[in-house]
């Protein structure tokens, strides 16, 4: 497969300021990934707050309350906005990379008791299906050499320093944990090592808090 090229770019005003909104494709496939860049970036000694956000249409867009994916996007461009600079890569890789149909599947699962994992097992998928080394050639036709890596997920922090970006700092983003994600967390914190916090303390599902709906 081809190195995924820059190929357009437009400004795009949203409810956390005005964002450069740039558009990414594999020559070979058409596959697409997008980025949103605020403020000057260019200066490569000076770390970039970044998020590399993969694609959730039922969190992002539908608002479900399953997972905290459409929290931490959110939070995720008002830190930027904040910040001044910064930039979102929206990785599109759907449901950990199993695609939309195959998340319903693996949603109707999980009603049916399996957790996250369990589901996509049961599916024949591994845990995690999403490929992170792209993210990385982004950051590169971006320009960005050191970030400050917005996630609670070690393997993109990993996954970033093998391709040779600098993550000088992972920033926490444990945000929108409510009583329908709570078991989603837990999986998480458990079975992939996510870094889930809950009121300074690890996440656990004994933790009284997380049987009421904070949002």
């Amino acid at each position: 497969m081809s190195k995924i090229q820059l190929v357009a770019q437009a400004n795009l005003p949203t409810e956390y300021g005005i964002f450069k909104m740039v558009g990414f494709e594999f020559p070979d496939t058409k596959k697409e990934h997008v980025a949103l860049v605020m403020g000057d970036i260019s200066n490569q000694d000076e770390p970039v707050l970044a998020r590399i956000h993969s694609e959730c249409l039922t969190g992002d867009a539908l608002h479900s309350l399953k997972c905290d994916c459409g929290f931490q996007l959110a939070a995720a461009l008002r830190q930027i906005s904040e910040a001044g600079r910064g930039v979102l890569i929206y990785h599109r890789e759907e449901g950990r990379g199993i695609g939309l149909i195959n998340k319903i599947r693996a949603y109707s699962l999980q009603d049916q008791g399996l957790d996250t994992i369990e589901a996509n097992l049961a599916l024949g998928f591994k845990a995690d299906e999403r490929n992170f080394n792209v993210c990385a050639d982004m950051f590169e036709l971006l320009g960005v050499k050191q970030v400050r890596l917005m996630t609670n997920n070690p393997q993109k922090v990993e996954t970033m320093k093998k391709a040779g970006i600098n993550i000088v700092e992972r920033v926490p983003l444990n945000v929108g944990e409510n009583r329908y994600n709570t078991k989603y967390l837990d999986t998480k914190a458990k079975k992939m090592g996510h870094y889930i916090v809950h009121n300074n303390e690890e996440h656990l599902m004994t933790c009284p808090h997380c049987q009421e709906e904070v949002i």
